[in-house]
């Protein structure tokens, strides 16, 4: 399955992150809000980021057709974020993962996109369930991922990890 060509919502473009998105990348992964919920990736300077997105993204889309996808605003071509489904060691299955820099937070960006890339995961990709895991104190994608459909299983700590997160998945059948 080779699926890298963008996907496209009402205002957003989903574009397989490469090599192009090393800028980005860094301010993303640096952000207070991705070091808070997410935790640091030791990604500053071009050259990691290229390995990063080697190593933790293009590498699962050479192996399975689908990892994570950079949101383009159509209307000026203005990155956003990033979503994704993500094969996360500690989890059975695919995790679907979101985030935005803080300034485009509030506008539905990520509920836009998950929602795209939920059906994708469904649709294109003949994956028959989701999980997805969230921190505790991000109220935000908690909601997001229930208006998506998914239902808090209970809390999980990912191997080599200390912080324990909530768990939510979602079946096929199961969604809005």
């Amino acid at each position: 399955m080779s699926n890298t060509y963008p996907f496209e919502t009402d205002r957003l473009w989903l574009r397989p992150t490469d090599e192009r998105d090393a800028a980005f990348i860094i301010r993303l992964v640096n952000s207070p809000k991705w070091i808070r919920f997410i935790g640091p990736r030791n990604v500053h300077t071009e050259e990691e980021a290229v390995a990063y997105i080697d190593r933790m993204m293009m590498s699962q889309q050479r192996r399975l057709g689908f990892s994570n996808y950079t949101l383009i605003r159509k209307v000026d071509e203005v990155k956003l974020g990033f979503c994704g489904l993500y094969d996360r060691e500690g989890l059975e299955g695919f995790d679907l993962g979101y985030a935005l820099l803080e300034e485009f937070e509030g506008n539905g960006y990520a509920f836009e996109a998950a929602y795209k890339v939920r059906d994708m995961a469904f649709d294109e990709f003949g994956i028959k369930e989701l999980q997805a895991i969230t921190d505790p104190e991000n109220k935000a994608s908690q909601i997001i991922l229930e208006r998506l459909g998914f239902q808090f299983q209970h809390k999980v700590t990912l191997p080599n990890e200390k912080k324990e997160l909530y768990y939510y998945q979602l079946e096929k059948m199961d969604r809005i």
